[in-house]
């Protein structure tokens, strides 16, 4: 059996991510069109697609990463902040952003909540990576 860690990520992640926008949980709010991604960046993102690349890839580090919480997956997504002359400071990715997308995959049945232990992926959740993921090693 072909694992999502037997492919390459970028396809696996772009695969996932056409499939996720066929599917009529994942569309993204009306105000995702003018939002920055985290204070790190200077503008909003330039791709079209790009809410469901980030959900696709979310839904990829929770499967890779178990027991994942909004937190997490801030300090992963953030960046460096261009301060000028000054030292750059890390910053985190925008929450609000993020937690929509988990939303979004808990509607879908993907993801679950645990009390107090974040989220985790669902059987339906691995079977759609697993099936890209044999698409993509094809």
């Amino acid at each position: 059996m072909v694992s999502i860690k037997d492919v390459d990520t970028q396809q696996l992640v772009m695969k996932a991510a056409a499939e996720l926008e066929k599917m009529p949980e994942f569309k993204p709010p009306e105000w995702s069109v003018f939002v920055k991604t985290g204070v790190h960046k200077q503008r909003p993102p330039s791709q079209a697609n790009w809410w469901w690349i980030r959900s696709a890839s979310i839904l990829r580090k929770v499967y890779l990463n178990q027991r994942l919480g909004v937190s997490k997956l801030r300090k992963t997504y953030g960046g460096r902040k261009n301060r000028g002359h000054k030292p750059e400071h890390k910053k985190k990715a925008s929450g609000a952003i993020i937690r929509k997308i988990l939303q979004q995959h808990e509607k879908a049945g993907f993801v679950k909540t645990e009390k107090g232990k974040g989220r985790t992926i669902t059987p339906q959740g691995q079977k759609f990576l697993d099936g890209i993921a044999k698409s993509v090693k094809k």
